[in-house]
């Protein structure tokens, strides 16, 4: 009986240490810049991008509602949902990786961390291979990052009309804040 009662004690720790080590959001930022040598305010934000992070194992998924990017002009933000993203038929962005120095983080202590995210970007019905740094920071048991990234368009198969190309940048100058919190609290 010892025994059982040891073992469920043992299994209830690992099940509240691995919900501890989780951190999610839905509310993180993604901003972005696409403009070309004629500016015309080629930007926009989304504030419900979703991602969760396991500390344990630095697997990481980011996950954006494409619709969900706002523009000043609304002329732009149609434009870029129905002829460039496709968000009908491309209605979400998702980044898996894993953080390839998670040794280098303890999150045991506030502090900010570099790390590098190793994973696949998915997007616009094209799968491609990242690499990118970040900065993870950690402030009484929440997790920040913060990462500015450049995304080609051609890469993801965005195609730029010729009426625009001055407008639009080839490349788009990519920002995110994402603030998580625990999942277990």
């Amino acid at each position: 009986m010892k025994k059982i009662i040891l073992l469920a004690i043992v299994l209830g720790f690992v099940q509240l240490t691995n919900a501890q080590s989780k951190y999610m959001t839905r509310t993180g930022t993604v901003n972005f810049v696409a403009e070309g040598p004629v500016k015309d305010d080629v930007k926009a934000i989304n504030n419900q991008a979703a991602c969760v992070f396991d500390a344990a194992t630095g697997e990481i998924v980011f996950q954006i509602a494409i619709k969900s990017f706002v523009f000043k002009k609304a002329l732009m933000q149609e434009h870029f949902n129905e002829n460039y993203l496709e968000s009908h038929k491309y209605p979400k962005a998702v980044l898996k990786g894993k953080l390839t120095n998670l040794d280098k983080i303890d999150f045991n202590k506030n502090g900010k961390y570099p790390v590098v995210v190793n994973g696949e970007m998915d997007m616009h019905g094209v799968k491609k291979q990242i690499n990118e740094k970040g900065i993870l920071e950690i402030t009484d048991g929440k997790i920040t990052l913060n990462s500015a990234f450049q995304v080609t368009l051609a890469d993801y198969n965005i195609n730029i009309p010729k009426i625009v190309e001055n407008k639009l940048a080839k490349v788009a100058d990519v920002t995110l804040a994402m603030e998580l919190a625990p999942t277990g609290k």
